[in-house]
């Protein structure tokens, strides 16, 4: 009995040192652009800073798809040109997009195979993390190598840290200042688009610039009502040149201009006015809201039920649904998951804020 015992443990023990061993590489995703957010915030990012920043460091889960890291990326460097092209936003952006993702299976992630939307970011891609498998990628294999580059030597390594892939866990951006030089294959890709690029960041430009805030909108209300009034003025200027030709088809004409011009100009007045209104109406309701989610979050555990790709504060971390349940990643020292009301528009954002910042903000709504 004793013989077969010690037969059976041997068994058991030469079955485990053969089973292959995992382990699951993740990292504390909202640090990888904790200090986006801080270069953001002071360039005039306001509430936009934060809602980036969150769609983007969650784009590192396992959950993500190859290309959401950099198509985040390009998120942020919209933002940036819409700040006066901020250099430290868009270094920190080359920075993010060629941080590891996580690997719940310890193997290689794949890379995006599509050009990124704005220049700054070609030839850029992910570094794999130090304790990945670097003879295997999980996935369909259909993204092994960089877009247009032949190999990555050595494996795990990019333009950032050429030197070789970055520790478990860390944060590439506590390791290196520069984006490094981008690959050549990867430049080359994207060469072909180069002539509409410009084009394609200015049309993003204007767009983010469009939808920036319902006061712009205001602005711009504004600004139409004084080009009407202007056009007022140039119909009377018009009018009276008729008038030495046909007195009373002049002023007919200048009667039905002014008219026209004063009803667009009255128009857009109350536009103005209403967008003006608008923007104040909401505040107070995405204070409410903003209660209500962390009253119920406050009640949530890591086995509450969820749909996948819900996001949500779970004791005090960031979590997303994924596959039934929350996945759980710890905020930055001194910071906690907390749901926040917007300024420029309804609605709530979820991200990590120090307690005091994000008590103060609900209650400048007056909820």
């Amino acid at each position: 009995m004793v013989r077969l015992t010690a037969i059976l443990v041997a068994s058991l023990a030469a079955a485990a040192s053969a089973a292959p061993m995992q382990k699951r590489i993740a990292q504390t995703i909202a640090d990888s652009t904790a200090l986006w957010v801080k270069a953001c915030v002071p360039a005039g990012g306001a509430d936009k800073c934060s809602t980036i920043s969150q769609n983007a460091f969650t784009t590192l889960l396992a959950a993500g798809k190859n290309c959401d890291q950099q198509d985040a990326a390009d998120q942020m460097i919209d933002l940036a040109k819409t700040l006066k092209s901020d250099p430290e936003m868009i270094r920190l952006a080359q920075l993010f997009v060629q941080q590891p993702r996580n690997a719940p299976d310890s193997l290689q992630v794949p890379y995006c195979q599509t050009a990124p939307k704005n220049a700054e970011l070609n030839g850029l891609f992910h570094c794999e993390f130090a304790g990945s498998d670097f003879t295997k990628f999980s996935g369909d294999q259909t993204g092994n190598l960089p877009l247009g580059v032949s190999a990555v030597n050595p494996p795990g390594s990019c333009p950032a840290k050429t030197d070789g892939p970055v520790p478990d866990g860390v944060q590439l951006n506590s390791l290196v200042q520069s984006p490094g030089t981008p690959a050549a294959g990867g430049a080359a890709a994207a060469a072909n688009s180069t002539a509409t690029a410009a084009a394609a960041n200015s049309t993003s430009t204007a767009s983010a610039a469009d939808d920036s805030d319902d006061a712009d909108d205001a602005d711009d209300a504004t600004a139409d009502a004084t080009a009407d009034a202007t056009a007022d003025a140039t119909a009377d200027d018009a009018a009276a040149d008729a008038d030495a030709t046909d007195d009373s088809t002049a002023d007919s004409t200048a009667a039905a201009a002014n008219s026209t011009a004063a009803a667009a100009a009255g128009a857009n007045n109350a536009a103005a006015g209403g967008a003006v209104a608008g923007a104040k109406s909401f505040t107070l309701q995405n204070g409410k809201d903003a209660k209500a989610l962390n009253a119920k979050f406050a009640t949530l555990t890591a086995s509450s039920p969820c749909e996948d790709g819900e996001q949500a504060c779970v004791g005090g971390a960031f979590a997303q649904c994924i596959g039934g349940s929350f996945s759980s990643t710890a905020c930055s020292a001194g910071t906690v998951c907390t749901a926040l009301p917007l300024v420029n528009k309804a609605g709530t954002s979820i991200t990590c804020d120090s307690q005091a910042d994000a008590d103060a903000r609900i209650a400048a709504t007056g909820a």
